[in-house]
């Protein structure tokens, strides 16, 4: 049986490979080349001069090593247009509308789990492989063993039908034991950080990068409860509900968090303190759901953000691939943010938060 493994130069996908050639696959490695930095132009269209090389050039070059290490051959594909199209194109349009977006949930949608499976299949694959820390059970999604590391949020976007013909080697590790595995192999990757942050911005500064592409518009902050004004803001786009750092308020209000924004009067609202009700909801619609179970009018959790807790929630109502769910008080529950439900570690599915309600 082929396995064709997505190779990010990273551990994760290193020791994939390697598990799967231990189990007796023919592994073949496919490295996607998403993103390049000679087309960042800026928002007249002109090169533009400041913005870093991307390091996916030493990606490549760790994977690689790994690949020839491991007696792997390697291919590499460019998917720069898809990913600027489906990817880069709906993050600008997002945020031009005040939201915050998540490309990595639409670069597995649209990249990873659809144009990789299919050159996948082209070079004869029977199954696809990622690093990615997620079960696959029966062609269903799952949470990954390492709960720390579980990516099934990420993952809830894809189309259903896909996992079918995906492997996760990693779904029943834990990071310190990849990390083992990889240094008794010595491989190049064993001690390589893991990336952080959104792919194409990586390691520069995410205010400036995004000045090339969107233009700023300093507008007023104000406090929502007393409607004074408190500071200036550099652009609406910079600044996500329940932020507190990066605002440069002084005195009475130097603990003040992002609350709401009016994109039409460009205002940028605050309230001060960790507990003040305009941080808080309890109920939001989720637009375009994509069902990876069937769902019930019942009690499952939701999980707002990668990181966050999962939550207790009721499903209210589902029309066609809206839902409106009821939940557990949660704080900074954000538009434009991916809501993914669960039925304990089994993922039900996941859509973009719409609407949030106190």
């Amino acid at each position: 049986m082929k396995v064709v493994v997505g190779m990010s130069g990273g551990v994760d996908s290193s020791v994939s490979a390697y598990l799967l050639k231990e189990k007796g696959y023919e592994v073949i490695g496919l490295f996607m080349r998403n993103w390049d930095s000679s087309i960042n132009n800026d928002i007249n269209g002109n090169p533009n001069l400041n913005v870093n090389i991307c390091p996916q050039e030493q990606d490549y070059n760790d994977a690689k090593g790994v690949c020839d290490k491991l007696g792997i051959k390697l291919y590499r594909i460019d998917f720069v247009k898809e990913y600027w199209d489906n990817v880069f194109t709906y993050f600008l349009e997002e945020l031009k509308k005040g939201r915050t977006p998540n490309p990595d949930v639409m670069c597995n949608k649209y990249i990873k789990f659809d144009l990789f499976v299919k050159k996948a299949m082209e070079l004869g694959a029977d199954f696809v492989a990622t690093g990615h820390y997620a079960k696959i059970v029966d062609g269903n999604l799952y949470k990954a063993l390492d709960k720390n590391k579980d990516q099934s949020y990420f993952l809830a976007y894809v189309n259903k039908d896909i996992f079918k013909k995906v492997i996760f080697p990693l779904a029943n590790m834990t990071k310190p034991e990849v990390r083992k595995i990889a240094k008794k192999l010595n491989l190049d990757t064993a001690s390589k950080k893991d990336s952080t942050g959104i792919c194409f911005i990586g390691e520069r500064n995410f205010r400036k990068f995004l000045s090339n592409y969107l233009p700023n518009q300093e507008g007023d902050i104000i406090n929502i409860n007393t409607k004074q004004k408190v500071g200036r803001h550099i652009g609406l786009m910079y600044y996500t509900i329940g932020q507190r750092r990066g605002l440069n308020l002084g005195g009475d209000h130097s603990r003040s968090y992002v609350v709401s924004k009016d994109l039409e009067h460009n205002i940028l609202y605050v309230a001060n303190g960790d507990e003040n009700k305009y941080l808080f909801s309890t109920r939001a619609i989720i637009s375009d759901f994509n069902f990876l179970s069937d769902l019930k009018l019942d009690k499952c959790s939701a999980k707002f953000r990668y990181r966050q807790e999962d939550v207790n929630c009721q499903i209210l109502n589902i029309s066609n691939n809206t839902i409106d769910i009821v939940y557990d008080k949660t704080r900074a529950v954000t538009p434009g943010q991916f809501c993914v439900l669960y039925d304990n570690d089994k993922c039900l599915g996941g859509g973009i938060i719409d609407k949030v309600f106190e």
